[in-house]
């Protein structure tokens, strides 16, 4: 009986932080869309996210040092519904090679789905950029022209920030797939993203300052 109280009070004791990590994390990709499409002279067009079909948020992507260039992130991902954002999935981007032209142990990075087409290839099991879809770099500033060849032609657009500075990135070569266990923890049963974003899932409480972030931009 001593052994089985131990083992339940030290079970209380690891519970909780997997609750704030989560929560934690649902903190710092809401600060990460603010900062970096907020900032009033170098930051994510408007324009660009009032035609966005979904947008993936992945705050501190972590670089590989294991003989050759790869990442780790985990971060959330919405998508456009007739009443405005769906509620977030978890989402995972792994392997790859970030390239990122600064340098840095940890890197913001936001991609914007531009169309349906991409919006639906992203939501398949697994996704590889670069070989599923067409990615480019996205372009800066408030004043920055939507219609360039690159947000033209790309089904997605990717913007990183390392060290409060954007940088150039990429993710050629990295999957993108549901995070499963971050939606259990969310949604208390297995979702994919496909089911989280469609718009019939209730966003949760925890999500609130991140679904009021995407709602004003």
């Amino acid at each position: 009986m001593r052994t089985l109280a131990i083992t339940l009070f030290s079970l209380s004791l690891v519970v909780p932080a997997v609750v704030r990590a989560d929560d934690d994390r649902l903190k710092d990709a809401t600060a990460v869309l603010n900062e970096m499409a907020g900032s009033f002279d170098s930051s994510i067009p408007k324009d660009l996210f009032s035609k966005a079909e979904c947008v993936v948020v992945i705050p501190g992507v972590k670089k590989g040092a294991i003989g050759f260039g790869g990442q780790y992130g985990r971060g959330y991902m919405a998508c456009r519904t007739k009443g405005g954002w769906s509620a977030p999935s978890g989402m995972r981007i792994e392997g790859g090679s970030v390239g990122f032209q600064i340098g840095g142990s940890s890197t913001d990075v936001i991609l914007l789905v531009m169309n349906e087409r991409g919006a639906d290839k992203l939501l398949g099991s697994k996704f590889t950029i670069g070989a599923d879809a067409a990615v480019a770099a996205g372009p800066l500033g408030r004043q920055a022209s939507a219609q360039t060849d690159a947000t033209m032609h790309a089904e997605m657009l990717a913007w990183s920030r390392s060290r409060g500075v954007f940088a150039g990135v990429s993710l050629q070569g990295s999957t993108l797939r549901t995070d499963g266990s971050e939606n259990k923890e969310l949604y208390g049963k297995d979702l994919s993203a496909r089911e989280v974003v469609r718009g019939t899932v209730a966003a949760p409480a925890a999500a609130k300052e991140l679904m009021a972030t995407l709602a004003k931009y």
